[in-house]
């Protein structure tokens, strides 16, 4: 990647993690205010060993912006957390202070962060739905069946052509659909040559695909595009031109780039090509393929868009009034809630290896495109503030969740957690927690770095 495209990428990652962090704390800061409990410090990154990169004060609040950028916080008087200030509480209940507060009012304080994520990723998803409807590919339109990348057809069974019917006896609708599910279904159905087949998908699958170099399972068919001719191309001078699409070689039709095999039965011999531009004009050039088959290009992919132009596919559009955007932003709210309680259950799974595939900040970063796109940028914070909420609900003390439960034990047994407790198991939560991160950068260093 260019410095550019990186900056790019991390300028998209940086944009929606502040944004996220900025309103998950928003959502404990409100309701302390409003039920007259001290806010000490609202901060956006940590502010760790006394650093920060700017800090205000307002109305007996300090504001700023930390220089460790692994999340945020707000620290609210009387509340052992994060900053595991433990002096205010040796002194006697103020009635400013989080602990003096009702149970209910405590409890709404510390859910007010999830909350926040939850109802932001629905409001973005009406907004998207609003905004730029939902185009998908239909799995029924994959007429000539999906690309498998070899990994796969060794671990599944599946192989290229496999025409996609069920995944645990449910038929998806959209193509996107059959990627998801597949990471974690347990059976899938194929109509391979007009005969279904029921293949059965190992436990271990999601760990095995973690440890291979495969960066995409399965595919529609694409065309094969040309994309940079370089100049030590032994072709560059034949008059290829971006974007044109190999149709055709010796006469023999290459329907898509899965069909580029096709060249190596002409090694070291010349041929003609058949070429097709972005106006379906068709023209013939001579061409040598090398001893190892090759053309000399690095092939491209065509946007949906044109692949529509073209005849390829045809794609579904749905376009929502703003009525309908809200059903519609729901819609798209639960399934990638269900995606991330799934995928959740099979890191909680020892079995699957799905805990090799867990990431920190740097996995992140890297889901977000190279190029700025708004519509991506959207969906991909959407989900993200989804995750957020999710893993702020698991019961670890350093956790939302983890004070949430304190809280409702108290609310059903009269009896409060002491003050001593709470700081240790403010303390072992804190441990675990950064033996996650330490895991999970790990786990990053060493797929992006090392490997």
């Amino acid at each position: 990647m260019t410095f550019t495209e990186v900056l790019i990428m991390v300028s998209q990652f940086l944009l929606s993690l502040s944004l996220l962090i900025i309103l998950h704390e928003w959502g404990h800061y409100y309701p302390a205010k409003l039920f007259g409990t001290r806010v000490e410090k609202f901060y956006l990154f940590f502010d760790a060993w006394g650093k920060k990169l700017v800090s205000f004060n307002y109305k007996g609040t300090e504001y700023g912006i930390g220089w460790l950028p692994l999340g945020g916080y707000v620290k609210i008087s009387g509340m052992i957390d994060e900053s595991m200030d433990t002096e205010q509480m040796k002194e006697e209940p103020k009635e400013w202070e989080f602990r003096s507060k009702p149970a209910w009012q405590r409890l709404v304080i510390m859910l007010g962060g999830v909350t926040v994520n939850f109802v932001l990723a629905y409001l973005i998803f009406v907004a998207i739905a609003f905004t730029w409807g939902d185009k998908f590919l239909a799995n029924d339109e994959v007429k000539d069946g999906i690309v498998v990348a070899e990994f796969i057809e060794q671990q599944i069974g599946l192989k290229s052509g496999d025409k996609i019917v069920s995944i645990d006896g449910e038929t998806p609708v959209r193509f996107n659909d059959v990627r998801a599910n597949l990471l974690f279904g347990s059976e899938i159905v194929v109509n391979r040559n007009n005969e279904l087949k029921t293949l059965q998908i190992p436990e271990g699958f999601l760990g095995d695909l973690v440890d291979s170099d495969v960066k995409g399972i399965i595919d529609y068919p694409r065309p094969l595009v040309i994309g940079k001719i370089p100049e030590s191309s032994h072709n560059k001078s034949i008059g290829l031109k971006k974007k044109d699409i190999i149709i055709a070689v010796n006469g023999e039709k290459v329907s898509y780039a899965h069909h580029k095999d096709v060249f190596k039965k002409y090694s070291s011999k010349e041929v003609i090509l058949t070429l097709m531009n972005h106006k379906k004009e068709q023209r013939e050039v001579k061409a040598f393929i090398s001893d190892k088959g090759m053309l000399g290009i690095n092939p491209t992919s065509l946007s949906p868009d044109d692949l529509e132009k073209l005849g390829y596919y045809k794609f579904s559009v749905k376009k929502y009034s703003f009525g309908e955007s809200f059903t519609a932003g729901g819609v798209m709210f639960i399934g990638k809630f269900k995606m991330m309680l799934k995928n959740l259950k099979a890191i909680g799974n020892p079995k699957t290896g799905a805990y090799k595939g867990v990431g920190s900040f740097v996995s992140i970063a890297k889901i977000f495109p190279t190029t700025w796109d708004w519509h991506f940028f959207w969906n991909i914070t959407a989900f993200l503030s989804i995750m957020l909420g999710v893993l702020n609900l698991l019961p670890i003390p350093a956790l939302d969740g983890g004070h949430a439960v304190f809280v409702l034990y108290e609310m059903i047994t009269g009896r409060k957690p002491g003050d001593k407790f709470l700081e240790y198991a403010q303390m072992a939560g804190f441990v675990i927690m950064m033996t996650l991160f330490v895991y999970a950068f790990g786990n990053d260093i060493y797929r992006h770095f090392i490997k």
